[in-house]
């Protein structure tokens, strides 16, 4: 079940986590960073439920990698312009850390086996 997967949990509770942190942003932020910041925590979530669902996971976990990424950059923006604290953007850092982890392994193990044949000649 979806609720049971780790990855599907994280990427939750950080999408939860950035809407409560978004909402505090200034007024003149809201329709640009704040929805850009949610918007890709959304695509995350979304292609991780898409990546339980596929028969294709990895298209899916790739695009859940790029949602990750600029989870990260809108974050990092938001934290340089002061928009959110120092322990806000560790905990954010921290919480998406984990999620690369969790999608790394999961694309490692549902890469095509001739993909997982290269990686470990280069091993």
């Amino acid at each position: 079940m979806l609720k049971d997967l780790i990855v599907f949990q994280k990427a939750y509770e950080l999408l939860k986590w950035l809407h409560t942190l978004a909402a505090k942003f200034p007024k003149s932020e809201k329709f640009v960073l704040a929805q850009r910041l949610e918007n890709a925590a959304l695509d995350l979530v979304d292609a991780v439920i898409e990546a339980n669902d596929s028969l294709d996971k990895g298209a899916a976990l790739g695009r859940a990698n790029v949602a990750l990424e600029k989870t990260r950059i809108w974050l990092r923006l938001a934290f340089e312009l002061r928009f959110a604290g120092m322990s806000q953007y560790e905990f954010g850092s921290r919480s998406l850390d984990e999620l690369g982890r969790l999608l790394g392994g999961l694309r490692k193990r549902f890469a095509p086996p001739a993909e997982r044949a290269g990686r470990k000649g280069q091993a």
